[in-house]
């Protein structure tokens, strides 16, 4: 499975469980989480099966308020987004906007970026 700017990462944990381990690292360091949707039950709530598939949202506003003054589009992309889902062969993965490819879509200096790469972070929480 590949999309353009998209990291994608096997992980170890279940999706919930790789999802609520970085929720809790994100509240205790400050982060602010905007929404926890469990797409899994929220499809199944419509009628539609699919593998365990979970969606975090979140940012610090300050950081990002940054970004967003040097160029207020990085919006589009803000706050942070990750899912974790299961494939059909029981292969659990973690995927998140590649810092890189938000820094060239926006015209980000490299200052501006690194207040928003938390890739590195979310791959060593996941370890």
């Amino acid at each position: 499975m590949k999309a353009k700017g998209v990291i994608v990462k096997p992980i170890k944990f279940a999706p919930k469980d790789a999802i609520k381990l970085l929720e809790k690292f994100f509240r205790q360091n400050g982060i602010t989480i905007y929404a926890r949707i469990d797409q899994q039950a929220e499809a199944a709530n419509n009628g539609t099966k699919i593998n365990p598939l979970v969606f975090l949202l979140f940012g610090n506003p300050a950081k990002g308020g940054q970004v967003m003054v040097e160029n207020a589009l990085a919006a589009l992309d803000l706050p942070l987004k990750v899912i974790a889902w299961q494939d059909e062969k029981l292969n659990n993965y973690i995927a998140f906007n590649d810092i890189n490819y938000l820094a060239s879509r926006y015209s980000l200096s490299n200052c501006a970026a690194q207040l928003i790469d938390i890739g590195a972070v979310i791959l060593k929480i996941l370890k």
